[in-house]
């Protein structure tokens, strides 16, 4: 199974005392995204202003990500886990 930041956006909704910093991979490009509350936002690159356009494309692939304490302080992260695969994360939905 694929993760998509759907499922993740959806987690977040339901789990909004945690944020979601996702590293995905889009061609050769890294890319960095912060998934709170239901919503995602690029920490790498613009984030369109509009919330129904996707913040990656369909050939984009989720590598790793990280689930932290909401609020999101990124000089003070406060970490629950790090580095969890996507297939990892599945487990979790």
């Amino acid at each position: 199974m694929t993760l998509t930041i759907e499922q993740l956006e959806k987690y977040t909704q339901e789990n909004s005392q945690e944020v979601l910093v996702v590293k995905a991979q889009e061609g050769d490009e890294l890319i960095e995204i912060v998934v709170f509350k239901g919503f995602s936002s690029s920490l790498t690159g613009a984030t369109a202003f509009d919330p129904d356009l996707p913040i990656l494309s369909d050939q984009a692939r989720i590598i790793m990500l990280d689930r932290l304490m909401s609020p999101y302080n990124p000089t003070n992260p406060q970490y629950i886990q790090k580095n969890i695969t996507a297939k990892e994360f599945v487990g979790l939905l």
